[in-house]
C-alpha cells in the first residue's frame, strides 16, 4: 500500500484545512488508520486515529478542533482541521497504527501563521 497525502498549505491562525490521504491499495482491511505530524526538531506524534468501524481517538492538543474520517470505498482518510494554531505547524502524514506501520508517504506541509 502506498500513501499519498495532500491538502496542506499556509493558513492564518483560526483558519481551517482539510487533509486527504489516498492509499494505492485497499484500506478497509486495515483496522486502525491515523494521522501523525512532525514539527521541525520534534519527534513524529500521533494526533488522530480512526478504527474501521468509525471509533475515533484524538491527542489532547487537537481534541475538539480536528476530525478524522475514512472512506473505505475510496481508500481515503481525511483530517478536517479547524481553529488552527501556530503550534499545529508541521508535516502531516497518515499511516496505520504503530504496530502495523506501512511505508511512510511524503507528507503534506501545514503552516499556521499567527
Amino acid at each position: 500500500v502506498q500513501l499519498v497525502e495532500s491538502g496542506g498549505g499556509l493558513v492564518q491562525a483560526g483558519g481551517s484545512l482539510r487533509l486527504s490521504c489516498k492509499a494505492s491499495g485497499r484500506i478497509f482491511s486495515i483496522n486502525v488508520m491515523g494521522w501523525y505530524r512532525q514539527a521541525p526538531g520534534m519527534q513524529r506524534e500521533l494526533v488522530a486515529q480512526i478504527l474501521r468501524g468509525g471509533v475515533t481517538n484524538y491527542a489532547d492538543s487537537v481534541k475538539g478542533r480536528f476530525t478524522i474520517s475514512r472512506d473505505n470505498a475510496e481508500n481515503t482518510v481525511y483530517l478536517q482541521m479547524n481553529s488552527l494554531k501556530p503550534e499545529d505547524t508541521a508535516v502531516y502524514y497518515c499511516n496505520a497504527d504503530y504496530s502495523n506501520l506501512l511505508p511512510w508517504g511524503q507528507g503534506t506541509q501545514v503552516i499556521v501563521s499567527s
